[in-house]
């Protein structure tokens, strides 16, 4: 276990768990470290042939760990957030990955899925990518991979609105490949991880590569990130996470 991320390799596939389930794996940024390290380390060695996210306890991520955003509002954090390089890593890997998603999703948790090969969700999943709220922008892709796959209008709900959206619809929007119950949802991703092993590499690795538009997704990633950084260092930024530990609305209508 390394700061909150269990790596299990059997049978060709390599588990990354989310083990920080009193935060609802808020990610910190010694997980996203611990998270891109696995998948260069899986990328490089032929005995993992599939890759697959999981979370403890009842929420997948609650996104990025908010403290860790706070301090960047302030110009207190990193300039480079370890956020930023997972994104970089997760995008470019060529081995399938697979997701099992129960309960909340929010912010990388919904937008990593969309690098994911297959996903599967639990009946209570909810995919939540509110940056608007907390005066940000989408990241790793999202703000044409998430209108791309469900459409302008639904993705802009999502962005800007906050909007949640559930399982049974992701499912029929196309942002994921079944809804299972809970208790079933590891064993179902964990099943077709294993099917996905027993594939020839080489033909899956090039049919991904042959589905992914790479040059625009890195040209997307790199715009948001850019503005995202700029966009941590706003009043409207600071008003947002002031008001989150504060514990009331943000009032964005007084920030200049």
């Amino acid at each position: 276990m390394t700061e909150h991320v269990t790596i299990d390799t059997a049978d060709g596939v390599m588990t990354l768990t989310l083990q920080r389930p009193e935060k609802k794996n808020a990610l910190t940024g010694a997980m996203y470290d611990a998270l891109s390290d696995a998948l260069k380390k899986a990328e490089s060695d032929p005995s993992v042939r599939v890759i697959q996210f999981q979370g403890d306890g009842d929420s997948f991520t609650a996104g990025n760990d908010l403290g860790d955003f706070a301090s960047q509002a302030r110009g207190e954090g990193p300039v480079d957030s370890p956020a930023h390089g997972f994104i970089e890593t997760l995008s470019k890997v060529g081995k399938p990955l697979v997701a099992a998603v129960q309960g909340n999703a929010v912010g990388i948790g919904t937008t990593m899925l969309l690098h994911c090969d297959l996903v599967y969700l639990a009946d209570n999943a909810r995919l939540l990518t509110p940056f608007v709220n907390l005066a940000l922008v989408p990241e790793a892709g999202s703000s044409w991979l998430l209108p791309l796959r469900i459409g302008h209008a639904r993705a802009y709900a999502m962005f800007a609105l906050g909007e949640p959206m559930d399982a049974s619809t992701a499912l029929a929007c196309g942002l994921a490949n079944a809804v299972v119950q809970r208790e079933e949802l590891r064993k179902r991703a964990h099943d077709a991880a294993i099917a996905l092993t027993k594939r020839p590499a080489g033909s899956l690795n090039l049919t991904k590569k042959l589905m992914r538009q790479h040059q625009q997704i890195a040209a997307q990633i790199a715009a948001e990130g850019q503005a995202f950084k700029e966009r941590l260092g706003t009043p409207e930024a600071r008003e947002a996470f002031s008001a989150f530990a504060e514990r009331r609305l943000p009032d964005f209508t007084k920030v200049a």
